[in-house]
């Protein structure tokens, strides 16, 4: 029988980390990985494909539903809860890869994910054809909180 990274994942809690690092997520182990950010597993971390931090809410939810049905508002309201920050890296147009935004996931409204952007990178010029930029703060965090329980420093 084939071990999967969902397989992994489960196999890890029966450990009791203090946190789960998954390289990435690319289909039902997203919700493995989300149980693991909703049960005492603060500081746990991993990638995904996506094409902004708003898509990556909607590219989660997907693969949720690769491995089981569940209701759209459960899915979200796991993310809500489990997920504190995105951050997006792409690829520009002179091949170059950036940080491009972090978002803080603030909860529900309504029946969305809340997303406040907190940084957006903004190009400046170019210099003998790279890209460059600055990270413009865009937001202040809303749930500083949990990280300052955590001893990350406010600011």
């Amino acid at each position: 029988r084939e071990i999967t990274i969902r397989d992994l994942i489960r196999a890890s809690l029966r450990m009791r980390p203090s946190r789960i690092i998954v390289g990435e997520v690319r289909g039902a182990e997203t919700f493995e990985l989300l149980t693991c950010l909703n049960t005492g597993h603060d500081g746990s971390f991993s990638t995904c494909h996506a094409n902004s931090t708003q898509d990556t809410i909607g590219r989660l939810e997907t693969m949720v539903l690769m491995g089981m049905e569940l209701p759209l508002q459960a899915i979200r309201r796991q993310i809500a809860s489990g997920i504190d920050l995105i951050v997006y890296l792409g690829r520009l147009r002179d091949r170059s890869r950036r940080l491009l935004e972090i978002t803080e996931v603030t909860g529900m409204e309504e029946d969305q994910v809340a997303l406040n952007p907190l940084f957006l990178f903004r190009e400046t010029g170019e210099v003998s054809g790279r890209i460059c930029g600055i990270q413009e703060k865009t937001g202040e965090m809303k749930n500083i909180g949990k990280f300052q329980r955590a001893g990350i420093p406010a600011g």
